[in-house]
């Protein structure tokens, strides 16, 4: 019988555990990010030619939208796996499916070689990428979490948390490098050159495999499938013990979603088509802006160990609630400068609630169903912002009213500080269950059950 006095050693070094963590979002994010930044550049073209521009644009966001309603059901489903036959087994599977979805996409035919087939298996292939990213996140969040020392878990659980930023810095330079290959303006940028970054991604993948290979089974997991296995479901018993915390955890996390799809998908478009900025300058800010979110990320994490997440990520949303509404003031200005503000600004408080997510999830769950607890919180956050704040902007902008964009961002800076405030902070609980039990009496543990 193992000894739950002394808690097992870990069985891969930290820095490979951080590496494994973030290489794995990266690639992830990447190839859902080249989707965003296509759906803004191209896809109204190449599969939506006969709607229009301005319905065109709004159909491609709504395919954009598609992986939202996905992530949900990959969170329970490769839930389930990870908290019944581990975090590593799933994560490579999330990165294969992600990776041949995205290849995929890369090789489909436009609607003008295969008619309404083309926008039809382009939904099918955006579902399965909302699939492996459903499944992605809390898998990587928890193979860091569940390894990291508890005063320095928000430190090591943003290292899956800088894989966004770094995806969305590749993303947009990916696509830079072959709009300027390729021309501004040039037709063949339109007809083959949106796919290189997606064939692309198959190398990533094979990097990203081989990278997670090379690390084993968090020790919490081992311990826990050796001590005792529960009777019930990871979905059963995260329902049943914890739907506050997946309801709680899903709201405060929705206007990070909601301002970082906005940031990412829906400003490429704004910058190009509203504004009238040249694809290569929008392209060129969201490298820059990346770089701005990954500092943002790195900053928010340290301090939530140092003045705990509800604190970090309660500043954020509430910063964002007045920034809702100056936002698109500030964007119609026209300028690059004032484009670059509104952008960075956005991005950076998203961040800060962001930094924070990685350690404050997988803290709130017990280990026998953290992967489908933390999973659902997130991605029920990804429906509620990401999924709707892309869409209804378009639409918004379409109809004129950028004045309602403000108001929408701002409502879910307001639904997120409403669930902040009812959350407990969950810096100093015990993630290991088994050292919980030989805890002092009063020593707050993962999931107050």
């Amino acid at each position: 019988m193992t000894d739950r006095s002394t808690p097992p050693a870990p069985a891969t070094p930290m820095r490979r555990v951080a590496f494994a963590s973030c290489a794995g979002t990266t690639i992830e994010f990447y190839d859902f990010f080249i989707y965003g930044t296509a759906a803004a550049l191209v896809f109204p073209t190449v599969f939506f030619p006969a709607l229009g521009d301005s319905a065109a644009s709004v159909a491609s966001f709504a395919t954009f939208a598609v992986a939202f309603i996905a992530r949900p059901v990959g969170a329970i489903g490769f839930g389930h796996f990870g908290d019944k036959l581990g975090r590593k087994r799933t994560l490579i599977s999330t990165l294969l499916l992600m990776g041949a979805a995205t290849v995929a996409i890369g090789l489909l035919p436009s609607a003008a070689s295969i008619g309404v087939a083309a926008p039809i298996l382009l939904v099918t292939l955006r579902f399965l990428q909302g699939l492996a990213v459903g499944g992605e996140w809390a898998g990587a969040t928890l193979l860091a979490a569940e390894y990291a020392p508890p005063n320095k878990r928000g430190l090591y659980a943003a290292f899956p948390q800088l894989g966004p930023a770094i995806a969305f810095a590749l993303s947009s330079g990916t696509f830079l490098l072959v709009n300027r290959l390729v021309g501004e303006t040039s037709p063949a940028f339109v007809e083959w050159g949106w796919r290189v970054p997606f064939v692309a991604s198959a190398l990533l993948v094979l990097i990203g495999l081989y990278v997670r290979l090379k690390v084993e089974e968090t020790p919490m997991f081992r311990e826990k499938k050796q001590t005792r296995a529960s009777t019930q479901g990871p979905l059963t018993a995260a329902l049943k013990n914890q739907w506050k915390e997946i309801l709680l955890g899903g709201g405060s996390l929705a206007m990070l979603f909601a301002f970082f799809y906005i940031g990412t998908a829906f400003l490429t478009s704004y910058g190009t088509t509203a504004i009238g900025l040249s694809r290569a300058t929008v392209l060129t800010m969201g490298v820059v802006g990346a770089v701005v979110f990954g500092i943002m990320i790195t900053l928010s994490a340290v301090y939530s160990d140092r003045f705990g997440r509800r604190k970090v990520v309660l500043a954020s949303c509430l910063v964002a609630i007045p920034w809702g509404f100056a936002l698109f003031p500030i964007l119609d200005i026209g300028t690059p400068v004032a484009f670059a503000a509104g952008l960075f600004g956005t991005l950076a408080i998203f961040a800060v609630s962001y930094g924070p997510a990685g350690a404050m999830l997988p803290e709130m769950f017990r280990t026998e169903y953290r992967y489908t607890g933390a999973g659902m919180a997130y991605n029920l956050a990804g429906v509620i912002g990401g999924g709707t704040a892309p869409y209804l902007a378009s639409d918004f902008v379409e109809a004129g009213n950028t004045g309602a964009v403000g108001w929408m961002l701002a409502a879910f800076g307001a639904l997120s500080v409403v669930c902040v405030l009812l959350m407990a902070e969950t810096r100093h609980r015990v993630m290991d269950d088994s050292a919980a039990q030989d805890a002092p009496a009063g020593t707050p543990v993962a999931a107050n059950v």
